[in-house]
């Protein structure tokens, strides 16, 4: 089973953006030691607890504390961007780290209405160009030359793209370009087993891609036992009650007992959201794992989580990859 990691970079309650960038860098390097097989970071603008909205940025610095693992995005909100930056930018990271690039690319804007004016864009319409924009990157990498403008940067360079999504729009784009597709199943599992099953029929091979290549996300959380475990994930559902709430806030400490204080209307939203977890132990976790996995028939899977104490996230990641060796 080929496994992944994806990182908001959370900012804890009482912590700092400095320990955040600290953590990242220990983080990927605990992936890379651990033997999976990329590390990406998510964009999100606008939220206290979540540290990785300059993208770009965030990866350079990942990259200069690894060697081997592939970084990426998981991923660019693309409707927030020109694709011309985009392409300099991820052809930048591509020139610094060479064969270790991936450029994840999202439709929704991952942003709310202050965050659009901020930025200066209508991401109605952006959302819209987004297959434009798209075909825009590739011909920026492939130094098209009817572009009216080259990136320096982006020409030549080689970043593996990928579609991302949590509909069936990404799936039938990601199919009709013949590009790899990631499923945001951690949190939108409703049209998974739809959006794969379009994505595998409509399939059509490309220069970048033979065959459907797909990428499916589960949040994951592995301790000694499933009590330590179900602890520590409370600080994950806390942070899933209070976005969906409307009061997010940083990673806040894990509280016994959390969901037996939470009221019914909020533990089945939580309930519903949190669907495709595998929290336990290192047994429990791997068997999920298999299940998910056969389930899916993905090719590879990417896990999500936090953890108010950065090391036990660190720890979750070493548990899971010997817990499947030992499985396999």
């Amino acid at each position: 089973m080929k496994l992944s990691v994806l990182d908001l970079v959370p900012v804890t309650e009482g912590g700092t953006m400095v320990q955040a960038m600290a953590d990242a860098a220990l983080l990927a390097r605990a992936a890379e030691e651990a033997g999976y097989h990329r590390y990406w970071i998510a964009e999100h603008h606008g939220m206290d607890g979540i540290a990785g909205g300059a993208t770009a940025v965030v990866l350079a610095h990942v990259g200069n504390a690894t060697s081997t693992i592939r970084i990426g995005s998981g991923g660019i909100m693309l409707p927030n961007h020109n694709p011309l930056v985009i392409a300099e930018q991820f052809g930048t990271l591509d020139a610094m780290f060479p064969g270790r690039i991936d450029l994840g690319l999202g439709r929704a804007p991952g942003a709310d209405q202050r965050v659009a004016r901020a930025l200066h864009k209508d991401i109605n319409r952006a959302a819209e160009d987004f297959p434009g924009d798209v075909v825009e990157l590739q011909a920026q990498f492939a130094g098209d030359p009817r572009l009216p403008l080259q990136g320096t940067a982006a020409k030549g360079a080689n970043p593996e793209l990928w579609i991302l999504g949590s509909s069936l729009f990404g799936a039938q784009l990601a199919a009709m370009l013949g590009l790899p597709y990631a499923f945001a199943s951690h949190f939108a599992p409703d049209q998974l087993d739809a959006a794969l099953a379009l994505y595998r029929e409509k399939f059509q091979p490309s220069a970048a891609l033979s065959e459907p290549y797909v990428m499916a996300a589960i949040n994951v959380l592995a301790a000694d036992s499933d009590d330590e475990a179900v602890l520590l994930a409370s600080s994950m559902d806390q942070s899933f009650v209070r976005l969906r709430t409307g009061i997010p806030g940083r990673l806040p400490p894990p509280v016994p007992g959390y969901r037996e204080t939470l009221p019914p209307q909020s533990l089945a939203m939580l309930d519903h959201m949190r669907q495709v977890s595998a929290i336990g132990s290192p047994r429990t976790v791997a068997g999920r794992l298999a299940a998910f996995q056969q389930r899916t028939r993905a090719d590879e899977l990417i896990v999500s989580g936090a953890t108010f104490d950065p090391s036990k996230r660190r720890r979750s990641l070493a548990l899971m990859m010997e817990a499947l060796h030992e499985l396999a």
